[in-house]
């Protein structure tokens, strides 16, 4: 009972976590800004969940693990997004 109570509070967190990315998401995609994202920030932060993700995976926590894989993919969108535009960006200059 107490692991699933622990669990839940992972889940909540890491749900709020990728919650927080939806205006990135909106900015890159939606609004096709990128100005003021730091791809090496976004690289760093990658890292940083990719690193919980593994250390999800071997204490076999499903919280970390969900919350690190949709972040990731979130992060991921981000910088595919900015390089996109960046590209499309010098190409027209």
């Amino acid at each position: 009972m107490v692991g699933l109570f622990i669990e839940s509070i992972g889940i909540i967190a890491g749900t709020l976590g990728v919650l927080a990315w939806i205006p990135q998401l909106k900015e890159v995609w939606i609004m096709e800004k990128h100005e003021g994202i730091s791809l090496s920030t976004l690289h760093l932060i990658s890292t940083a969940l990719l690193l919980w993700l593994i250390y999800g995976l071997m204490i076999m926590s499903i919280a970390i693990i969900i919350s690190n894989l949709a972040a990731l993919a979130c992060i991921l969108s981000v910088i595919i997004g900015v390089i996109r535009l960046r590209e499309v960006e010098k190409d027209s200059q």
